[in-house]
């Protein structure tokens, strides 16, 4: 399947999920593929082996080209042809450089063209074989993304106004099974996550703690009772993505035991 689609040489046309899903099955490409499919807004389009997302410019992941299978046409052909869509769209050119990315040198190629590197990320695992047990705090827990969530999430997290709704839209189309858990302590809500079941891994997202609230151990908390949910329903892995400038939670994730797989980055341009 994966020869096939890279025959179609020049053809843009709408991503088929169902071709790109099991395309890598190596341990380090996993996290990487669970994470892609994800959280998305809609399918987008594929361009010659490139994936390009659109999500009205809410978060760089889903505005964003992911280069991760090979094509037959020149690079720089497709980045033109991939600032003109964005452009169209009144987006930023944004690549996700990963380990995996095709042709080998785009991180370069773009570096040369005058993209500005942003958002070094870690990616990161935890086995769930000695995992603490589930944390006290009082917790609410839905399967599908609440209001009450959402309006914790967007205050602590400071989402803008005109990004509600495309968060919401994300948060909808999560195809997989899903855990949204809000913290409470003293009858507020303190931290607030998202985990996301993908057959024998489980994907946390959208950690948030209230900045007033930090270093009291409740995000902490949160996770441990979203990996034992995960857990409880056949989860042997947990991954994550962190930037590489938030200490706190590198802190945080390196005490619960995650380790680093790859790092990947973002190349910026504007399309002005």
């Amino acid at each position: 399947r994966r020869a096939d689609f890279c025959r179609r040489k020049s053809r843009i046309g709408r991503i088929n999920e169902s071709k790109f899903y099991h395309s890598g099955n190596s341990a380090l490409k996993c996290p990487q593929l669970h994470n892609f499919h994800t959280l998305i807004v809609k399918p987008g389009i594929a361009d010659d082996g490139w994936i390009l997302r659109f999500a009205n410019g809410y978060t760089r992941r889903a505005n964003s080209i992911n280069p991760i299978y090979a094509g037959g046409l020149d690079a720089a052909e497709k980045i033109n042809r991939c600032e003109q869509i964005y452009r169209d769209r009144h987006l930023k050119t944004v690549f996700k450089i990963t380990p995996f990315v095709y042709p080998a040198n785009l991180d370069k190629l773009l570096g040369q063209a005058g993209y500005q590197k942003d958002a070094p990320t870690s990616v990161q695992i935890l086995d769930l074989d000695a995992l603490p047990p589930k944390a006290n705090d009082s917790n609410c827990q839905w399967h599908k993304p609440a209001e009450a969530w959402i309006e914790q999430y967007v205050r602590m997290n400071q989402v803008a106004a005109t990004h509600r709704s495309t968060l919401k839209v994300i948060l909808d189309n999560i195809a997989l099974p899903t855990c949204f858990i809000s913290l409470s302590n003293q009858n507020q809500t303190v931290s607030c996550g998202l985990g996301v079941m993908d057959g024998q891994y489980v994907g946390l997202f959208d950690i948030v703690t209230d900045p007033a609230q930090r270093g009291k151990g409740f995000g902490t908390n949160l996770i441990v009772n979203i990996l034992n949910w995960a857990k409880q329903r056949g989860a042997q892995k947990a991954y994550l993505q962190v930037m590489l400038n938030n200490d706190p939670a590198l802190k945080l994730y390196a005490k619960l035991g995650f380790r680093e797989i790859y790092k990947y980055w973002y190349r910026v341009r504007d399309n002005q």
